[in-house]
């Protein structure tokens, strides 16, 4: 798969599993994200996706990298 076409995928993701945060941006734990299976089966490299998509300034998430475990309760949002 190319990068654009997974990181509009990621965007689905986060829709669906997402709330609307205080500012009114969908956001989601990298946790729920990371151990959701539709997301499992989809992505071959989530965290490499969604570098991908910081990079275009489509989510933004505290850090460089995302660890499972580790950073399970970080935000995910999308911008």
């Amino acid at each position: 798969m190319n990068v654009e076409h997974e990181v509009s995928l990621l965007v689905e993701e986060i829709r669906r599993l997402g709330t609307e945060n205080a500012d009114g941006k969908i956001s989601v734990k990298f946790g729920v994200l990371f151990n959701d299976d539709k997301c499992a089966n989809l992505f071959e490299a989530l965290v490499g996706t969604m570098r991908a998509a910081k990079r275009k300034k489509i989510i933004t998430f505290q850090g460089e990298l995302l660890l499972q475990g580790v950073h399970d309760d970080v935000d995910v949002i999308l911008l």
